[in-house]
């Protein structure tokens, strides 16, 4: 049970800083008007409104993380986790929660290839941070790559 409930922990944290990350982007892209550039109408307000949902959603999707797929490259299992939000995102948020259209129409013609790229910022920074945290902790990892000990930090020598 202590094992499981480390797993789920660092994979929620491990998806909370990709979510965060990925908000940032979102942001930046919006405020620096990159994305209006593109005719594409997605440039929100950097509230805690709207950056906490893209922290926790991100950490839940985190526990993507644990059916331990790709464990060898942390980019390439950062980049294919990452398709399984973004589906959602624009064949159930957009069209269905957002009123936006399928695929996010309604915000321009290029906002799935948006999409993809903001996703793949969460999924490559979680996966990035999971392979540091497993790497540093020495142990069994969320993802299945090899570990030894525990998650807890190591005392420093």
């Amino acid at each position: 049970m202590k094992e499981l409930l480390a797993k789920l922990s660092v994979t929620f944290a491990a998806g909370s800083l990709g979510g965060l990350l990925n908000g940032l982007a979102i942001w930046i892209f919006g405020a620096f008007g990159i994305t209006a550039l593109f005719d594409v109408k997605i440039a929100p307000a950097l509230t805690v409104q709207w950056l906490y949902p893209r922290i926790v959603w991100g950490g839940l999707w985190g526990w993507l993380f644990l059916l331990g797929f790709l464990p060898g490259s942390p980019v390439l299992r950062g980049a294919v986790y990452s398709i399984a939000p973004t589906l959602v995102q624009l064949f159930v948020v957009f069209p269905i929660q957002a009123g936006k259209g399928m695929l996010g129409a309604e915000l321009g013609p290029l906002t799935p290839l948006f999409v993809v790229g903001f996703n793949l910022v969460w999924g490559i920074a979680a996966s990035l941070w999971l392979s540091l945290v497993e790497a540093r902790s020495g142990r069994q990892s969320a993802s299945g790559t090899a570990m030894h000990g525990d998650l807890a930090p190591q005392p420093s020598r």
